[in-house]
């Protein structure tokens, strides 16, 4: 339960910190996906908003690469769990050395509002039992929760990911920007995601 509760503090932090940045200021890329390489050049400089957003993801996921080897029961997802914070970790590292910050932040914002319903579901299925008694408000929160995780998760991950993200990093991107660097290093990460989110 602590380690659920944390985990919904911080992707609900985390996640209304980007959705602000793509919902409430100047930044289109939401709206307009093909804008994150607008303008795109090697070195140029990351926004301080978007850098914070970098530290906090970037230490978030680095620390859950160790909780998942040394502080987590082993479990049967353990291992693609393993590969996804690396995989996460990579990308989050990688976008921001190489200036692909505008499409990290819509990565981020499409991926943590599930892990805000799951945790928030786990909380309430580990308090519709506390105590032996079965508390109704509880188990209410949990199925709606659960309902709420397996519609963002199809609508967020399954649907507007590829069809935002995929969408400019594999065709907009070489429009844009035709010698773009690191383009297969990067899509091939993403393409990763992706069937890590099927599976």
């Amino acid at each position: 339960m602590p380690e659920s509760a944390w985990k919904f503090v911080f992707y609900l932090g985390a996640w209304s910190y980007s959705a602000y940045l793509l919902l409430g200021t100047d930044y289109p890329f939401f709206h307009d996906p093909p804008s994150v390489f607008y303008d795109w050049k090697p070195g140029m400089a990351v926004p301080w908003d978007i850098a914070a957003v970098y530290l906090l993801q970037g230490s978030f996921y680095g620390h859950s690469i160790y909780a998942t080897i040394y502080m987590d029961a082993w479990r049967k997802d353990s291992v693609v769990m393993l590969v996804h914070h690396v995989v996460t970790l990579a990308l989050i590292v990688s976008s921001y050395a190489f200036r692909y910050h505008n499409v990290g932040v819509l990565v981020l914002f499409l991926h943590d509002v599930s892990d805000v319903l799951l945790e928030f579901t786990k909380l309430n299925v580990y308090f519709k039992a506390r105590g032996g008694a079965r508390r109704r408000l509880h188990e209410l929160a949990a199925d709606l929760g659960c309902a709420g995780f397996c519609v963002s998760w199809f609508w967020f991950r399954l649907y507007w990911f590829p069809l935002k993200v995929l969408y400019a990093t594999w065709h907009c991107s070489l429009r844009l920007v035709p010698d773009i660097p690191f383009y297969f290093f990067f899509n091939a990460l993403l393409l990763a995601l992706t069937l890590m989110n099927l599976y």
